[in-house]
């Protein structure tokens, strides 16, 4: 019971924080909000109980015609200066207000999002949370203000409308008890049946959101159309469709009879028990003139209506308190690697990199990395090799510490890289990512990555010609200002694999790091390609630590150095000529490869040595 006590406190004091957030941003939208939700229960107060009951019994005291009009005419003047401002409120404070604040809330999601952990996006469970922080939560920012004062003024109205209806007939008060009863009891528990049902289907909805967005990107376009990959889609689709009506009817029962106890405990029973009590007095007992009659309904009518608003309108602010939990927990989630994490500045040139005794995985009890060691020296060019999940990826990963190890450290010029500012560690490396994605951007972006430089256009071209790929940049309708992709340019540039593989490594060349890393950089190349590109990053290796990646131990025979992998340790390292002398692992990989690209030519290991 407590447990529930304190998560219905959390819930209703994030509307709380949504307020203290929202005037963090947009003082006038608070302030706006205040004075609008005042001046609309003072008019609701006034006219639905006070205005009637003034105009009644001046008829009935047959006061002055012209006093009467006057003030039926003040009311009318004051009634159109609010109306006034409703407007003002609904075209100028709500629609620019909301511009400011829904930027500032999601810029500050978005740097959350960046500063969180790669792992957390990989965790499913997580991902499923980020989603429904993100899913409207501006909306329910502001909607969490007008709530928040609906519910205050609101008891203020409430306390008001008491008072006027005990003024007319004290019994007439016990009528509130049924909305009460309506709105704390049903009304909570319609707002947490909500609350569940939202939360078992966002996999859902994030199933149909893929659904949806494989079906119109075009980068989905040639799969669609030769697989029969659509009908696995839209089997997963309506599948998730069907699991959204299997949620809907697990709540349905409990959902229909909540909201029907809700309705006639908060309508039927104050509206219908009014009228029976009023016509009671009126012909029954006959202690009530029909003027009376309709004061006291008027009143009680308002002063019900009021009382249901104030009590759906804390009934939302819990439901909507509960969808701005997720919101909240992700942005007080504290990071394992934050990315503003402070400490040593490191020095700008890398002469040692060494993994000691180093163990990792992404899911407990299955590791990927076990006790590597290996330290590389100098301005060494390294290559990485080994069979798929062999772990190559993976010592990236850690080494540009988008992960930590479970055990062991990484350590870069001597010192433990958890020790370093994590910017300007980062700063230390540039890297051209397996997995790449290229931004709907121009080239120049695409290549410069926003990195802020005194010459960007004359880097990025230079980093091209490096890569390859000038050429074809520079044929393109605005050259190295041609925006990349069509999503958001019908004229955008659609490149080949390999012609946006070669941009990938150009934003490696670009970087002026110490230490440049290439996951598969040659994967998308044919041969020729390959072999200019490699050439090319052998060339730009001067003055730094080069590590790269390639199944094809063809095109690390200049590496300096070669680790081979196998099962997250190296089981052997040294240049070409140690390892084909060893005989080993390497050394039998690499005559098989080399047999299939000279199948048709004497091989002799000679010639490759």
């Amino acid at each position: 019971m407590r447990t529930n006590e304190k998560n219905d406190m959390r819930i209703f004091a994030n509307n709380f924080y949504a307020v203290k957030t929202v005037w963090s941003i947009s003082k006038k939208r608070v302030i706006h909000t205040a004075v609008y939700t005042i001046a609309g229960y003072i008019e609701w107060i006034f006219m639905g109980i006070f205005f009637l009951r003034y105009v009644i019994n001046a008829i009935e005291a047959e006061e002055d015609f012209i006093t009467v009009l006057g003030f039926i005419g003040i009311c009318f003047a004051v009634f159109c200066l609010f109306a006034m401002y409703t407007s003002y409120m609904n075209a100028v404070i709500i629609p620019f207000t909301d511009n400011k604040i829904y930027r500032c809330l999601y810029r500050k999601l978005y740097a959350k999002a960046r500063n969180v952990e790669l792992r957390c996006f990989e965790d499913a469970d997580f991902y499923n949370k980020y989603t429904m922080a993100l899913d409207g939560s501006a909306q329910k920012m502001t909607k969490s203000v007008e709530f928040f004062f609906q519910v205050i003024f609101g008891i203020i109205a409430a306390a008001a409308a008491f008072w006027s209806m005990f003024s007319i007939d004290p019994f007439s008060v016990l009528f509130v008890i049924s909305p009460i009863v309506g709105n704390f009891v049903f009304g909570r528990l319609m707002s947490k049946i909500w609350g569940k049902r939202y939360a078992e289907n966002i996999k859902n909805t994030r199933i149909a959101e893929y659904a949806n967005r494989v079906m119109h990107l075009a980068e989905y376009a040639k799969e669609i159309r030769y697989s029969n990959i659509h009908r696995l889609i839209m089997k997963r689709y309506d599948n998730s469709v069907k699991d959204s009506v299997r949620i809907a009817e697990k709540y349905s029962g409990k959902a229909i009879l909540y909201s029907w106890a809700q309705n006639v405990t908060t309508f039927a029973l104050v509206f219908e028990g009014i009228m029976i009590y009023a016509a009671y007095r009126t012909i029954v007992s006959k202690t009530m003139g029909l003027a009376e009659l309709a004061i006291m309904f008027t009143a009680m009518s308002t002063s019900s209506w009021i009382l249901i608003g104030m009590f759906n309108n804390f009934m939302e602010a819990m439901k909507n308190g509960q969808f701005l939990e997720y919101f909240r927990s992700f942005m007080e989630y504290k990071e394992k690697i934050p990315e503003d994490q402070d400490g040593i500045i490191p020095e700008k040139k890398v002469h040692t990199i060494e993994f000691r005794n180093v163990c990792f995985g992404y899911k407990e009890k299955e590791p990927i990395i076990n006790n590597l060691s290996f330290k590389i020296h100098g301005d060494k060019i390294c290559a990485l090799v080994g069979h798929n999940g062999a772990g190559k990826s993976t010592v990236i990963k850690l080494l540009l510490r988008l992960y930590d190890p479970i055990s062991g450290e990484i350590l870069v010029n001597d010192v433990n890289i958890k020790e370093y500012n994590l910017k300007a560690y980062r700063n230390l490396f540039s890297a051209a990512f397996q997995d790449y994605k290229i931004m709907a951007m121009s080239v120049k972006d695409n290549v410069i990555m926003g990195a802020e430089l005194d010459t960007p256009y004359e880097t990025a071209a230079r980093a091209l010609k490096c890569a390859g790929v000038w050429d074809k940049i520079a044929s393109l309708p605005n050259g190295i200002d041609t925006v990349m992709t069509k999503e958001f340019d019908g004229e955008g540039a659609v490149l080949s694999g390999g012609e946006q593989q070669k941009i990938i490594v150009a934003r490696a060349f670009a970087q002026r790091s110490s230490v440049k890393i290439f996951d598969e950089p040659s994967s998308a190349l044919d041969p020729i390609a390959e072999y200019e590109l490699y050439k090319s990053i052998m060339e730009e290796s001067e003055g730094h630590i080069t590590i790269f990646i390639s199944h094809r131990l063809s095109s690390v025979k200049d590496a300096d150095i070669v680790f081979m992998l196998e099962k997250g340790t190296v089981i052997e390292q040294g240049s070409h000529r140690e390892l084909m002398a060893q005989n080993g692992k390497y050394c039998e990989v690499f005559t098989k490869q080399a047999q299939n690209y000279l199948a048709d030519e004497n091989y002799t290991e000679e010639s490759e040595l």
